[in-house]
């Protein structure tokens, strides 16, 4: 079963149309990589997944996205939907708050109150995030004092405090040096025996090492969808081939 099933996917902001025709199952506990050159339409897929493009004005979709069989644009609690489809942005983006805080934040919102449910979760998010053992001694100090690979799988953690199903990654490691980056990877494969992990990545290298399947867009449309070894080792379209290949994007 397809943790996410996505049919003939149309996207408009306004006249332009930034999605088209994409069709793509996301299987449950797999790490789905999107590449392909800027603009192409990775991102705006991305975020349609958890229904953040509702914000942008003008935008609209047909088709469909299954989330466990339901219909993502039908009649559900969005903060819902939100809560089971978390985000990880590419620039680390923590509160201007504690470390603790961070993490409490979303359960809160939902309704944990008890301290030591919230010391539970907070450690065994943090944990989960592989981050536990460099802050467990400053959880209440400012979480903008941490280093930029922290500041990131902090906010994994963040994501992970709400107990989600999917986590959708928007190239989480483009501003980070390579010791995180790889800190990050290392996560990503470690979490994905829990989560169902989406993730847009600009290096062709991480999403070898990484990903289970990849899907080449290409303005707007999907090219080409596979396991990943084989997408990369041999393509069935050109387009396919020389974006990996370096020839253009």
């Amino acid at each position: 079963m397809s943790k996410i099933w996505v049919e003939d996917l149309d996207l408009y902001y306004g006249s332009f149309q930034a999605l088209k025709k994409v069709n793509m199952d996301i299987q449950a506990r797999e790490v789905s990589a999107l590449i392909g050159p800027s603009g192409c339409g990775k991102t705006t897929f991305l975020k349609t997944l958890n229904r953040m493009n509702d914000s942008v004005d003008g935008c609209r979709t047909s088709g469909s996205v299954l989330l466990d069989g339901e219909d993502i644009f039908g009649d559900i609690d969005v903060n819902a939907l939100r809560k089971q489809v978390g985000m990880v942005f590419q620039k680390p983006n923590p509160f201007p708050m504690s470390v603790y805080e961070n993490v409490s934040y979303g359960p809160r919102t939902y309704g944990v109150r008890t301290r030591i449910k919230l010391d539970e979760v907070v450690e065994s998010s943090l944990r989960s995030a592989a981050i536990w053992d460099e802050v467990k001694d400053r959880l209440h100090k400012s979480a903008l004092g941490l280093s930029g690979g922290q500041q990131q799988r902090l906010c994994i953690a963040r994501s992970l405090a709400v107990e989600p199903d999917v986590l959708l990654m928007d190239e989480p490691t483009s501003a980070l040096d390579p010791i995180s980056t790889s800190k990050i990877e290392e996560l990503i494969v470690e979490l994905k025996n829990h989560y169902t992990i989406v993730i847009v990545t600009h290096n062709m290298q991480q999403a070898l090492r990484i990903s289970d399947k990849s899907s080449f867009f290409l303005h707007g449309e999907v090219i080409e969808s596979g396991k990943t070894e084989a997408l990369f080792s041999t393509p069935a379209d050109q387009r396919t081939e020389d974006y990996i290949t370096g020839r253009f994007g």
